[in-house]
């Protein structure tokens, strides 16, 4: 135990140091879940589960290196965009949609927590928890950082809250009109007065208005295919792309979606393998990268299971995708980063517990390190876009 807590204050020294120097580093956020497994096919909790955390990753560093982590509630259950860093690297915001039932530890239940981690402190700590709605989800945080939006998803609502002084102050809750249209993904456009929300149960992607603190659905929906979830804006913010779940869990190929965000509409859909978990521009915006569970959650024996889930990268031309490349990654994949200079794709695992890792050239994939952040990956923020 002692080595354990020695080790634990070490890599929180170590963060301390990496974020008192300016310059020194690109931090992703990687939201770790350590209460959800999945054990041939069957997901549940395991037995004395370590807690869960936020780890922090360099990737200044070649390769990239864990460099901290907070303990924190996390979780696996939803979109994997339930993890923010702010731009200046100084502060996080993490959901958590299930937990560990205290009063049947065999069963996970639905959570509705929020934290707020402060990185400059020493060492950094969880500084605040909130409260939005059953399974709190994806985070969104306005471009001019006074408003986040959270998505519930096992209620069908969006929760608001205002920032002040790195600290978040509860608005309304927003009924999206239906408490099983699943809310998962939720993203801020660059005008910080519209933003959409991906409605899984819905089969459409929702329209919504900002002023102030007030929120409203447009009645206008954006149709992308069967179950969008995970949802990507590209720097320029002239494009959105999302990933359509539906058909994924009986092994039928699914699509990724291009939408024009000058008129709100959908103009391009690509064909990729099963369960598209994580979608994500490049930081010049002229790629996408998918990555798909393809089917390596069922049980071994299942005809349908698969030992690798599928990389795919997409160019971006003009409103057309296009298949580049491919490869393969780790089982149950969730969010994808790319470095701040979009040299570097990150991968998550939950099954494998880690970040794999492959050097893009814009046309091939190299396959590099697994970066090991002390569990199973399950959401990821960047800094940047």
């Amino acid at each position: 135990m002692a080595q354990k807590q020695l080790g634990g204050v070490l890599a929180a020294l170590g963060l301390t140091i990496l974020l008192a120097a300016p310059a020194s580093a690109d931090l992703v956020a990687v939201a770790v879940d350590n209460h959800s497994v999945n054990t041939n096919g069957v997901m549940g909790p395991p037995k004395n589960a370590p807690s869960d955390h936020v780890a922090i990753v360099d990737t200044k560093s070649n390769p990239p290196k864990l460099v901290g982590t907070v303990e924190a509630p996390t979780s696996v259950v939803g979109a994997p965009s339930a993890v923010w860093i702010s731009p200046d690297e100084s502060w996080v915001i993490v959901t958590a949609a299930s937990q560990i039932d205290s009063a049947d530890p065999s069963k996970i239940i639905d959570d509705d927590r929020v934290s707020v981690i402060d990185l400059t402190t020493t060492p950094p700590k969880v500084t605040q928890t909130v409260h939005a709605g059953k399974g709190a989800n994806g985070i969104s945080v306005s471009p001019d950082g006074s408003r986040v939006l959270v998505a519930n998803r096992a209620e069908g609502t969006l929760s608001t809250f205002a920032v002040n002084n790195k600290q978040l102050a509860a608005g309304e809750k927003i009924d999206l009109g239906n408490p099983k249209s699943m809310p998962s993904s939720v993203r801020f456009l660059p005008d910080g007065k519209t933003a959409l929300v991906t409605l899984y149960g819905d089969n459409a992607i929702g329209i919504l208005h900002i002023d102030g603190g007030k929120v409203t659905l447009d009645k206008q929906r954006i149709v992308t295919g069967v179950n969008p979830y995970m949802l990507d804006l590209s720097g320029d913010g002239k494009l959105a792309v999302v990933g359509n779940m539906g058909g994924g869990g009986n092994g039928d190929i699914c699509a990724v979606s291009l939408i024009d965000l000058t008129t709100l509409r959908a103009v391009d859909t690509a064909a990729v393998p099963s369960s598209p978990e994580g979608v994500k521009f490049s930081p010049d915006g002229n790629f996408v990268a998918v990555a798909s569970v393809d089917n390596t959650t069922k049980p071994s024996d299942s005809p349908l299971f698969h030992d690798k889930g599928q990389l795919r990268m997409l160019s971006v031309n003009g409103k057309n995708l296009k298949t580049v490349a491919e490869g393969t990654i780790g089982r149950w994949s969730q969010g994808i980063a790319f470095s701040r200079d979009g040299r570097v794709v990150m991968i998550e695992s939950m099954i494998d517990r880690g970040l794999n890792t492959f050097h893009w050239d814009g046309a091939t994939l190299t396959p590099g390190a697994t970066i090991d952040v002390k569990g199973g990956a399950a959401a990821i923020g960047t800094s940047w876009p």
